[in-house]
């Protein structure tokens, strides 16, 4: 796949080299540029010099950005985002990370609805960068949950979830991107609040027939 991945923080090079060790061409783009050619480097990518540079050459544009920032970065990509497969990755968290910024809805949600022609798809959200960057466990392959409106797109998103090492799980419509984005603050709580080192993923057991 040619993917693009907007954001260059912690989740951004996780995601970065993992789809680059699972075969994908990769294209990275940061609000500071320097830092995208940084982690270009560092994983074996391409730095971008724009957001909208990076997503105009790619099939899939992941969204590996602060919640915050939505709206900055998709007013600067516009109409470059349509017709393409969008994977949102953020996690709506209140300032302090006492619970969700949204209500009734999810990020990715309001991502679709401000970017009508695009075909979002929520995924990796529940996951820890550490996790990101390696799906496994002790020799346990962690979940990877995607939720989207689209079947075709959410098909090929399912496949990058299974090709960078993930359990794919079809989580069903966009709208349940809401019970992932809690999935991840539970996720996320935890570790702050015991003082854990935030290593740790999601697994779904039990299943009886392949997810």
């Amino acid at each position: 796949m040619n993917i693009a991945i907007i954001g260059a923080g912690n989740v951004g090079r996780a995601l970065a080299g993992a789809s680059v060790r699972a075969g994908h061409i990769v294209t990275i783009s940061s609000a500071h540029p320097e830092n995208a050619c940084t982690v270009a480097d560092d994983v074996g990518a391409q730095a971008a010099a724009s957001n909208s540079a990076a997503a105009a050459a790619a099939d899939v544009v992941v969204l590996a950005i602060l919640y915050g920032t939505i709206v900055d970065v998709l007013d600067e990509i516009g109409d470059g985002l349509r017709g393409k497969i969008v994977v949102d990755v953020t996690n709506p968290l209140t300032d302090d990370y006492s619970g969700l910024a949204v209500v009734g809805t999810s990020a990715a949600e309001q991502i679709q609805a401000r970017v009508s022609g695009a075909r979002v798809v929520k995924a990796f959200n529940t996951a820890l960068a550490a996790r990101q960057a390696d799906p496994q466990i002790e020799g346990t392959q962690l979940d990877g949950f995607v939720a989207g409106d689209d079947a075709d797109a959410k098909a090929v998103v399912l496949e990058l979830v299974k090709s960078i090492g993930f359990r794919p799980i079809d989580a069903g419509p966009l709208a349940m991107a809401r019970a992932l984005e809690a999935l991840a603050l539970l996720n996320i709580t935890l570790q702050i609040r015991n003082h854990w080192s935030w290593q740790s993923g999601w697994k779904l057991v039990g299943l009886t027939a392949t997810a």
